[in-house]
């Protein structure tokens, strides 16, 4: 059974955690998700140098913050300025604490000596970790990954350091950044950081059903759990987690006529927050995962991939999910 976490005027009751995914966890994900019951909602990574230049589409990534209370705001950044500096607009905008990337693999992250390039260089890492610390008077988190490589395995090392230098929280990925999402994510390691410090650390990498959530707890000795891809299509799966191990309940997955209704409320609030135009696009992605299992699931991907009425995709989604879509139309 979980224990609540305490992170400065933040309590976090039930820590299964939503992670911040670029690309996923904008507001009509992060609202779904809450909305089914999850210990705290992340924004997307947003970059500090867009976010600080005001930049349309970062400042859309947290939206109002207080609005979604309580809501973490994930940074990426390598300049330690900048980094406070978003840092103190996420603060006045009402996040509940701000956490710190350095665990992205991408490669135009990473190339950039952001995300986790930081592992690389623990003395850099810590100057942005203490200038965020100093800049706001909110809980500073850290994200971040096993190492650069399995010859560099420092996440321990750098775990004890931020923990001096004023974070709150770390969370593991349990992959190198030379792994990107390949392999199996090393549970058992994220042990070695949780030995390192004494502020909660939180589990993250392949939880994809609830005993997964409970074995990474097992192995690790973690505080709580963060799911990431297990969420694609499943924006009810943090609150399964969470009924599991406080209770030992599996809760069913929604039956397809609820999923019809969660698909389509989704795709309404990805039009509204969005536009019709590029609301449209960014809902293909969500709508594949969401068909994962259905019967007609590749004739619908083709289907969405090419439609541009929302109508029509609505109609689709009824479809699907009913199991009436015809196959030969997609042919």
């Amino acid at each position: 059974m979980l224990k609540a976490i305490q992170i400065g005027a933040l309590t976090i009751e039930q820590p299964v955690l939503l992670a911040p995914m670029a690309g996923v966890t904008d507001l009509p994900f992060r609202s779904l998700v809450r909305r089914f019951g999850c210990g705290l909602v992340y924004s997307e990574m947003i970059a500090s140098n867009q976010m600080v230049r005001a930049h349309t589409e970062t400042l859309r990534m947290s939206t109002n913050c207080a609005a979604e209370g309580p809501m973490a705001v994930q940074l990426a950044g390598c300049d330690p300025d900048v980094m406070a500096e978003a840092a103190r607009m996420n603060e006045a905008r009402g996040a509940a604490l701000i956490d710190i990337n350095m665990g992205c693999p991408v490669k135009k992250v990473t190339g950039g000596m952001a995300g986790s390039a930081l592992m690389r260089d623990e003395d850099a890492a810590l100057r942005i970790i203490e200038a965020v610390v100093k800049a706001v008077k909110l809980p500073v988190t850290l994200k971040m990954r096993m190492g650069w490589d399995h010859e560099n395995l420092n996440a321990p090392s750098l775990a004890h350091k931020a923990e001096a230098a004023g974070v709150r929280m770390i969370t593991v990925h349990g992959r190198t950044r030379q792994m990107l999402y390949t392999g199996k994510a090393d549970w058992a390691f994220i042990a070695n950081v949780k030995n390192a410090v004494r502020v909660p650390v939180i589990a993250n990498g392949d939880v994809v059903s609830v005993d997964d959530a409970a074995e990474i707890l097992r192995v690790s000795g973690a505080d709580g759990v963060m799911i990431g891809r297990g969420a694609f299509g499943r924006p009810w799966f943090p609150s399964q987690v969470q009924a599991f191990l406080a209770h030992g309940t599996r809760k069913a997955d929604p039956t397809p006529a609820e999923k019809a209704q969660i698909v389509l409320s989704h795709y309404d609030a990805l039009l509204q927050h969005y536009g019709e135009y590029k609301g449209l696009r960014i809902a293909r992605k969500h709508l594949a995962w969401y068909a994962t299992g259905q019967h007609n699931a590749n004739a619908f991907r083709v289907k969405v991939n090419t439609e541009e009425s929302p109508a029509r995709v609505k109609a689709l989604i009824a479809d699907v999910f009913a199991d009436r879509l015809d196959l030969r139309e997609a042919a």
